[in-house]
């Protein structure tokens, strides 16, 4: 069978937000649909034009989706993938109540890690809006062109295959100067705007140079770098002349994406006054009849203008999620000057995201009548709430008119679904909870358009434009001196080929046999690598294939609890250590059973979840993670090279790589 491969998401009444596929993905659907009767007249399957109807791809999987939906409320326990005679596997993840599937016959855990970077990216996008797909069809093309940039940089950037930022390695005096810069550029944006909580930061090529946040913005997490790499990659034009492919091999297949903009609004407005201070009954069902769909949507389109590319995103982590205004300017070719703003405060985004979240919690206890659970995520849904309403409360001066009224609807709405709430939990009706349900659905309406008002509003791209692009002018110029060594030292940081100049390349010749390695600081999540060069002699039998092997069999070997590792084959020894300390850099030696534990964690990353936290917290419960770092080293030797000799290299190399990062750190035991 040709290989077929193809994502689709569905929300929870089977109808399909989004698809991404390639061709013989769109001739297989149209075949079975011919075969099913689902259609009678349709083109040559042969015909490249041809898209699977949304209608047709809910039909034909409205069984499998629909079981999952029942497996996740009836009994909190849904498949993670599927493998058919064929050959044909199926993955499966979940966000917000929508369905994520991954259908291909390539390795089930590649697709997991790239099904769960779809939702991540979804999550950037959308925030926990998953239903702007059906309306946006900028939004489609965004989250589709973001995944092809991962799928592509993936291959060949160490970064993006460990999800660890990589730093340009430049020398003191040049990062001192690029930071002032860019400091100063921030305070001209606070002064010359409204700008409060802004981070300012330049990407040459895939890599990070400088980053200066101002004082109350909350922190870039590394997986946003990762994003603005990315979306960088995007808006520098590269998906218009690379080959696209949502495989992880080569293919020539078209990549169809798929939107579907089937979404009907309401534009009659409701009339609210004086009322809601003290609704009536007839106020109560005026407002559960649904509430008025704002223009906000129309106005999600990025902004381009002078070469200044604008977008809204969503940052941040489980800790707390911001929205912001993300603004590049690509300063010369593959540098980039990234703006990112928050355009809301934090109270307000980060209440938003989890009212949804917990709303979503509540909806399947409800399913399952579980009362006894519903309690805490009841109370956990009602501070949200709260949270966001106060911190709307605090921006009152900078909001208008309509999220006034959308904020009254919504308290209202909710004070009376919160009432019902008590009730249930005093009486624990069952018949109470058909009462929440009934009207559960235009409280999630308003809370939507609530969040695009407040979060995902378009106005705010127009915002300071004149003073943004002023700003990158200044910028460039002040680094105008630079340009051309920040463009040689992005293709070429440092090379174990060439050993004259930098630190890095002299201290690598006290280490014979090591023909690559690959250092990590998982608790920033920063990368220190050789750049993979193989044009020298020296690295012309390393392939790219064998390191890009090395990263995925120690994950394997990490997901099944092993924390060291090492193998050879018959050219290369490979090594690999992830190791905690303490904040006096003292090892910490993890005494708990990981296989069991790991089940449940992430595919290990950060852009689908941080694994390397979710460890630590499983490792030391006791310890703040604060107070835990956590490190990962891989090393590629020749393959003459003994255990003890691959052992010894990588104890020094860890503790002599701040001469490199500029981090003292004390040697530590990795076995």
């Amino acid at each position: 069978m040709t290989k077929m491969k193809g994502i689709l998401i569905f929300d929870h009444l089977n109808d399909v937000l989004f698809t991404k596929c390639d061709k013989p993905f769109a001739q297989h659907i149209q075949k079975l649909a011919k075969l099913q009767g689902l259609i009678t007249d349709y083109k040559n399957i042969e015909n490249i034009d041809i898209k699977p109807s949304p209608n047709i791809i809910m039909q034909l999987f409205s069984p499998i989706v629909t079981s999952q939906y029942v497996m996740a409320s009836q009994f909190g326990n849904t498949y993670t993938s599927m493998k058919c005679q064929d050959g044909t596997n199926m993955v499966f993840d979940d966000f917000m109540g929508y369905t994520f599937i991954y259908i291909s016959m390539e390795d089930i855990e590649y697709m997991k890690r790239a099904l769960g970077i779809c939702v991540s990216i979804v999550r950037h996008v959308c925030g926990p809006d998953i239903a702007l797909l059906k309306s946006s069809r900028e939004k489609v093309n965004l989250v589709s062109s973001l995944i092809n940039a991962w799928v592509k940089l993936q291959k060949y950037e160490q970064s993006i295959l460990t999800e660890a930022v990589e730093q340009l390695s430049v020398n003191a005096d040049l990062a001192s100067s690029v930071l002032k810069v860019l400091r100063d550029a921030s305070d001209s944006l606070k002064s010359q705007s409204d700008f409060n909580n802004v981070h300012v930061l330049i990407l040459v090529r895939q890599k990070f140079l400088s980053l200066y946040s101002s004082k109350n913005a909350h922190d870039l997490c590394a997986s946003d770098i990762l994003l603005m790499v990315l979306l960088c990659w995007v808006v520098n034009g590269k998906a218009k002349h690379e080959e696209l492919d949502i495989q992880q091999s080569d293919s020539e297949e078209e990549d169809i994406v798929l939107p579907d903009n089937s979404l009907s609004r309401e534009d009659e407005a409701i009339p609210f006054g004086g009322k809601l201070s003290n609704p009536t009954s007839e106020d109560i069902t005026n407002l559960f009849r649904g509430s008025r769909e704002s223009s906000v949507s129309e106005g999600l389109c990025a902004i381009n203008t002078n070469g200044l590319y604008s977008q809204l995103f969503i940052l941040g982590s489980d800790e707390g999620y911001t929205a912001n205004a993300v603004h590049i300017h690509e300063l010369w070719e593959n540098i980039n000057l990234v703006t990112i703003i928050e355009v809301t405060n934090f109270a307000t985004s980060s209440g938003l995201y989890d009212s949804f979240y917990y709303s979503n919690i509540i909806n399947g206890l409800q399913l399952q009548r579980d009362i006894d659970e519903l309690r805490p995520a009841f109370d956990n849904l009602d501070i949200s709430i709260k949270k966001t309403l106060d911190g709307i409360k605090k921006n009152r001066g900078s909001i208008n008119n309509d999220v006034d009224m959308c904020q009254r609807r919504f308290q209202v709405k909710w004070e009376f679904i919160r009432k019902k709430y008590m009730d249930l939990l005093k009486s624990r009706d069952p018949e109470s909870i058909l009462q929440i349900e009934s009207n559960t659905s235009s409280f999630t309406d308003t809370m939507k358009e609530l969040f695009r008002l407040t979060c995902l509003d378009g106005n705010f791209l127009k915002l300071g434009i004149d003073v943004l692009n002023t700003t990158s002018r200044l910028v460039r110029q002040k680094l105008n001196d630079f340009s051309d060594f920040l463009k040689v030292k992005a293709l070429k940081n440092f090379t174990l080929g060439s050993r004259t100049s930098l630190t890095i390349n002299k201290y690598l010749e006290e280490f014979p046999g090591l023909v690559h390695f690959i250092y990590i600081d998982r608790t920033t999540h920063r990368l220190i690598a050789p750049t993979l060069d193989f044009t020298s002699p020296e690295t012309l039998t390393l392939t790219r294939k064998k390191i890009w092997n090395m990263v995925a069999q120690s994950r394997k070997h990490l997901q099944e609890g092993h924390l060291s590792v090492m193998w050879k084959d018959t050219t290369f020894n490979y090594a690999y250590f992830l190791w905690f300390e303490d904040s006096s850099r003292s090892p910490l030696k993890c005494k708990v059973y990981l296989n069991h534990t790991m089940k449940n964690f992430p595919v290990p990353g950060i852009l689908c979840g941080d694994y390397y936290r979710k460890m630590a917290e499983t490792c030391f419960p006791k310890i703040s993670l604060n107070k835990t770092r956590i490190y990962e080293l891989y090393c590629v030797h020749l393959g003459l090279a003994t255990s003890s000799c691959v052992l010894e290299h990588s104890r020094r190399l860890a503790a002599t790589i701040w001469e490199v990062t500029g981090v003292l750190s004390n040697p530590a035991d990795i076995i």
